[in-house]
């Protein structure tokens, strides 16, 4: 086999194995359904709650909820808000 063949098969393996890593969370990610329920309870959606929403996003739910409450959302909808996060309805 000659090498630029083998290399250009190389590329095309990683390039569907990176692509199916980086696309996985985003079929899961609800950041609109996590900001959305935090500007229910009257806090401005800032940078501050889209990172703690996408803590949730990949699974850190205590990051996430720590991260909202001190940004002032109440402790159940924060909790709510991130559960959205990780798992879109």
């Amino acid at each position: 086999m000659r090498t630029s063949a083998r290399t250009a098969g190389v590329l095309t393996g990683l390039t569907l194995a990176l692509g199916g890593v980086f696309a996985a969370p985003a079929a899961h990610a609800d950041i609109p359904a996590c900001t959305n329920m935090v500007q229910q309870t009257g806090v401005e959606v800032s940078d501050t709650v889209r990172t703690a929403c996408t803590q949730g996003v990949h699974a850190d739910l205590q990051g996430c909820v720590s991260a909202l409450t001190g940004a002032g959302v109440p402790g159940g909808a924060a909790n709510g808000a991130c559960r959205m996060a990780a798992n879109p309805p």
